[in-house]
């Protein structure tokens, strides 16, 4: 597999032999994972963040329910 740079862009190669280009950029793929790592994260959070808002909203519900609950008793 014979490698040429191409014309402009320091960081791509074209393979010979498929007509493939390469991108041989490994801080942008390192930029890119991290990127993609952090939106996982952000998204993981978002997540617990509605979970636990639906779980308070399960508890005032009940605690809605059993304040009316009393107040028609007495």
């Amino acid at each position: 597999m014979a490698l040429l740079k191409v014309q402009g862009t320091p960081h791509m190669v074209r393979d010979t032999t498929s007509g493939a280009l390469i991108n041989r950029d490994l801080s942008g793929l390192e930029e890119y994972n991290k990127k993609r790592q952090m939106m996982a994260n952000q998204k993981e959070e978002l997540n617990k963040v509605k979970s636990e808002l639906d779980i308070i909203k399960t508890d005032m519900s009940e605690i809605k329910e059993l304040m009316l609950q009393l107040l028609n008793k007495g």
